[in-house]
């Protein structure tokens, strides 16, 4: 089961991946900010008793990490991010400032996510992959069984992820869109940080950014 959360004034899309069999499952970019948020986030978690047992990032952008620090202490979990993604994290109460926002809560990374690393909870498996260009240490997560990623800000539909940003570079998110995503079956979901999902076979013949 995936599910998503619109949160934020960012309309940052929040994932939280269960494992059918086992009800084990995953928080995925919690970007809830808003009290009534989190709220709604854990209502979800408790009415279906899930078992959190991850905290996962693909990257640090401040719209993806607002409840760190809340999912942390909640489930009592370990969050894992790409350690070059280390100083975008580092530098969200900047951006909270620059943005007039107030009340974050920070939070410690607690493990490092690598390429090629596999996630697993229940019988659910994502692989990691690393897709930079949109932020230095994005990764994305691909469950090869049920044939879908969660990627983050790198491909969304008929868009990209932002370049423009401090560490940004689009040569290098082409790349990763081209090696990491487009090489997937066409029939692969994409759930992106933002917009509605999409899959790689649509990108690949309609992306105005990078296509075939």
């Amino acid at each position: 089961m995936v599910h998503s959360f619109v949160f934020s004034p960012f309309q940052e899309n929040t994932y939280v991946v269960a494992d059918d069999a086992t009800s084990e499952a995953v928080v995925i970019d919690p970007g809830c900010y808003e009290q009534h948020e989190k709220e709604e986030l854990a209502r979800f978690i408790e009415e279906k008793r899930l078992k959190i047992k991850y905290l996962l990032l693909t990257h640090a952008h401040l719209d993806h990490v607002f409840g760190c620090a809340f999912v942390k202490r909640k489930y009592g979990v370990k969050m894992y991010l790409h350690e070059k993604d280390l100083p975008i994290f580092n530098d969200v109460p900047a951006r909270m400032a620059m943005f007039g926002l107030r009340g974050y809560d920070p939070a410690e990374v607690d493990e490092y996510l690598h390429e090629g690393e596999k996630i697993n909870f229940g019988s659910t498996t994502f692989d990691v992959v690393f897709v930079p260009g949109h932020a230095p240490g994005h990764v994305a997560f691909i469950n090869h069984a049920e044939r879908y990623v969660i990627g983050g800000d790198v491909l969304f539909r008929r868009s990209i992820g932002r370049t423009d940003l401090p560490f940004g570079d689009f040569e290098t998110l082409e790349n990763s869109i081209r090696t990491q995503f487009y090489t997937l079956p066409d029939d692969y979901t994409v759930y992106a940080g933002h917009m509605q999902p999409t899959t790689i076979g649509q990108e690949k013949r309609s992306n105005p950014f990078v296509n075939e």
